[in-house]
């Protein structure tokens, strides 16, 4: 007998499908997670490119902003210099293209409205004088005329030489003449700002020599003094304050700089007693009187400043009793009666 007759339970029979292999249980697929994954990496970092070019367009923006903001206002400064030697047509295109750019450029149209009117106005015919014309033949002899007339400083005749030059024969001499245009604009820039007070044109040609080169220390500093004092003279008796702190830069670099009234020294000492006057009306009277104590050191004050700056003084240091301790204080003594 078998050993295994014990187990007195009958045997299932064998089934077919019995007989197959167990098949292995699949596990889920993770294609899906991996997907989203690399889907949301590439959002992130396409919303960080987005967000890098959207703040790069800004950064460019806001420099062609200022670059627009620089260029308007050179334009409305040579437009000022063109109205002042009559020459409306050039005046009225930059004034045109200011507004073209920025419709609410202050004083660009009230600029082109007098140049409007300045045009339409006849003028008498000039009486001709027979005069004796230079002998500009070729652009040799110009060239020869254009060096003799920087040799005797005469700027506006040598820069109309060198025009003649150019007219003649544009590839005469290039860098040469360059070299001359340059030097001429420069000188001429400076004359007009430090000998005859003319701010806008002297800023009007030294801008132009810039075209031919780089502009030394010495003409770019007298430019931007020309342009503060130009500025500081924007709010003459309109905002002291302002004009003190104009003047007070063109005053210490540029003393003697003047706009053919007055010097840029001359009008700090006297924004600084108006300046005095505001800050003792608002009876800032400590404020006054340093403030007039310094335009002192410039020159006499007037009579309003000085009757000023003497009350401010005494309401800045009130005088304080003193004890006199050496001076013995009365005492009241009883005189002795006698019977």
């Amino acid at each position: 007998m078998n050993e295994n007759t014990g187990n007195t339970q009958p045997l299932k029979p064998i089934k077919e499908d019995d007989t197959q292999p167990i098949g292995k249980v699949k596990k889920p697929s993770n294609w899906k997670s991996v997907l989203i994954s690399v889907v949301g990496f590439l959002l992130l970092i396409g919303l960080g490119g987005l967000g890098g070019y959207s703040s790069g367009i800004d950064v460019r923006k806001s420099a062609e902003s200022a670059i627009m903001d620089q260029q308007l206002s050179e334009q409305f400064s040579f437009a000022l210099v063109d109205m002042e030697f009559g020459r409306y047509e050039i005046a009225r295109q930059r004034l045109e293209f200011i507004i073209q750019k920025n419709p609410n450029y202050p004083g660009a149209q009230e600029k082109l409205t007098e140049i409007l009117v300045l045009s339409s106005i006849p003028t008498a015919a000039p009486t001709i004088t027979p005069t004796a014309t230079p002998d500009f033949s070729g652009a040799e002899s110009a060239f020869a005329r254009a060096q003799e007339l920087i040799r005797l400083q005469d700027w506006p005749g040598a820069l109309s030489a060198l025009d003649t030059i150019r007219k003649l024969d544009p590839s005469f001499k290039t860098a040469q003449v360059d070299g001359m245009y340059y030097f001429a604009l420069r000188n001429h820039g400076h004359d007009l700002i430090t000998r005859q007070g003319s701010l806008e044109g002297g800023i009007y040609f030294l801008t132009l020599a810039e075209r031919f080169g780089p502009l030394d220390n010495t003409a770019n500093g007298l430019r931007e003094g020309a342009r503060a004092y130009i500025t500081g003279a924007s709010f003459w008796e309109l905002d002291w304050e302002q004009a003190v702190l104009y003047f007070e830069q063109v005053g210490l670099g540029y003393p003697s700089l003047w706009d053919g009234t007055m010097t840029a020294s001359a009008r700090y000492q006297f924004a600084l007693m108006r300046y005095g006057d505001d800050l003792f009306t608002r009876q800032d009277f400590c404020g006054a009187y340093d403030t007039y104590t310094l335009a002192s050191s410039l020159g006499a004050l007037d009579s309003t400043a000085a009757s000023n700056s003497a009350q401010a003084q005494i309401q800045c240091f009130p005088a304080t009793p003193t004890i006199d301790f050496f001076t013995p204080t009365p005492t009241e003594t009883t005189v002795p009666s006698y019977p």
